[in-house]
């Protein structure tokens, strides 16, 4: 389900996302705060798998409750769960696990299904997935033999209110919601040589403030011609390189705009810094502070297509080249809250597709991992002896806490179907990849249905969960520091 957030602007978020929900919620409490702050990290390390982390994290701390009531030392429970961390990490990379091949576009399409399955956007589908492998596709870079995927900076999320979602795509290139400053521009170019520039190109006044007192009259004019020839002279260095395009982070006089126009070429002014980096990917330029530098060599010539689009009510700039290294999802819908949360659905889908390029080995989805781990750690457990034994099993009991949400939020009984799930993994050792199906709540082969998560996520939530359950258990005691103490001891000590 869809929650509706208000936050305190009074904006509104719809959202199903776990991080970007417990982004908006205020908290108090210090333990909350950290539980709200492993959604982060998750999302921030693999993009995926906020929810099962908070969940997880929450029933491994309901487990050992139990514990401590027994007087069992908190050091010793952190030790079992330590211990059956690393069990389970080395399970799953050995045991639970199957390569996939980062080539074949249909076996990473599973995976993203997966992912999508249970948001907003699983009703476009097809389109989504298209969406995430063509953009990650065009984003990877081998550098000295290691792949770089970064997201961030060069996949950029353009939203454009209007049209139907199925309108979105992805442009092999920069799409700017900028116009040309002047009408008389051209507004389509093929094959554009193109300048970037990262200064003014005005008049540059000076760095603190200067008076000027004019005694007469001539001077004035004087003066206003200096402008005028050094902004000339900054033109007619750019107009040297006869590029077709300039592009600017600052601004542009009426003037200088006046020079280029008569030169013929199309100028736009105030780029953010992040588009002028994804620009010079695009067109092999690189970005130059000061007019006087600019060389040959720094005109980039590798983008093939500048137009400008007018789209709904505002223009959009298009630089578009089959090569290049950047690109910009366009995401169209029928209103911003729609467009938001199919944003923040695509980030995890793109965030997934990256974690199967990078580490290319896949997990069962449907909480049969997490049974399958489970029934691991509930017969290692049997052969341990000592105190240790019993909260080394209860992280398996916590593990089951994912397929069992799985069945309650299709209103499934879960203590039948947790039952069943038990003794269908109990029975043999072939069926690790049974578990719940998310949408009728039965019983099912993920290898039928499917459903795979990259290993990297799956594994980042149980790290995270158990690290954080470790880290609260070793409070015993929450000390609030605060000012006002400080406040009311003062007063005591002045002499009555």
């Amino acid at each position: 389900m869809l929650k509706m957030l208000m936050d305190p602007m009074g904006g509104i978020v719809m959202t199903n996302d776990g991080n970007a929900i417990l982004r908006e919620i205020t908290v108090k409490h210090p333990a909350a705060k950290s539980m709200i702050e492993i959604a982060r990290t998750q999302d921030e390390e693999t993009g995926d798998g906020t929810t099962s982390v908070i969940i997880l994290a929450g029933e491994v701390m309901a487990h050992a409750q139990t514990y401590l009531e027994q007087k069992t030392h908190p050091t010793l429970i952190i030790q079992a769960y330590r211990q059956a961390l690393e069990d389970m990490i080395q399970w799953a990379e050995k045991k639970f696990s199957r390569d996939v091949d980062t080539s074949d576009d249909a076996e990473i399409a599973k995976v993203v299904r997966s992912c999508l399955g249970t948001k907003m956007i699983s009703k476009w589908m097809d389109l989504a997935v298209n969406i995430s492998i063509e953009a990650v596709k065009t984003i990877r870079v081998e550098k000295a033999g290691v792949r770089e995927i970064d997201i961030k900076r060069y996949c950029r999320i353009e939203k454009i209110p209007g049209g139907r979602i199925e309108d979105s795509q992805v442009i092999k290139g920069v799409v700017l919601n900028k116009d040309i400053l002047h009408a008389k521009m051209r507004r389509r170019i093929e094959n554009p040589r193109i300048v970037l520039l990262d200064c003014n190109l005005e008049y540059k006044k000076g760095e603190s403030q200067t008076s000027l007192e004019i005694m007469r009259e001539e001077d004035i004019s004087a003066i206003l011609e200096q402008e005028e020839q050094a902004i000339r002279k900054q033109c007619d260095e750019i107009i040297a390189l006869k590029p077709d395009l300039v592009f600017t982070e600052k601004g542009i006089s009426d003037l200088a705009q006046h020079f280029l126009l008569k030169a013929g070429i199309t100028c736009l002014r105030r780029l953010k810094k992040t588009d002028n980096n994804r620009l010079s990917r695009v067109c092999g330029a690189r970005i130059v502070h000061d007019t006087s530098d600019l060389r040959d060599e720094d005109v980039g010539t590798q983008a093939e297509l500048f137009e400008v689009v007018k789209i709904a009510d505002e223009y959009y700039t298009y630089v578009t080249s089959e090569k290049t290294t950047a690109c910009t999802v366009v995401l169209r819908g029928p209103s911003k809250d729609v467009i938001n949360e199919v944003e923040r659905n695509l980030q995890d889908s793109l965030h997934v597709v990256r974690n199967v390029m990078i580490n290319p080995k896949l997990v069962p989805g449907g909480g049969a991992l997490e049974m399958a781990l489970s029934r691991e750690i509930e017969e290692q457990g049997a052969k341990m002896d000592g105190v240790k034994k019993w909260p080394y099993k209860a992280i398996g009991l916590a593990l089951e806490v994912i397929p069992r949400t799985l069945i309650q939020n299709c209103g499934g009984s879960t203590i039948r179907k947790m039952t069943e799930l038990r003794a269908i993994h109990a029975q043999d050792a072939k069926n690790w990849t049974f578990g719940v199906d998310g949408v009728t709540g039965d019983l099912v082969d993920m290898n039928k249905l499917e459903i795979w998560d990259p290993l990297a996520v799956r594994l980042q939530v149980l790290k995270t969960a158990i690290e954080t359950s470790v880290m609260l258990l070793r409070i015993d005691d929450i000390v609030s520091g605060t000012k006002k103490a400080v406040g009311g001891e003062k007063q005591e000590m002045m002499p009555h």
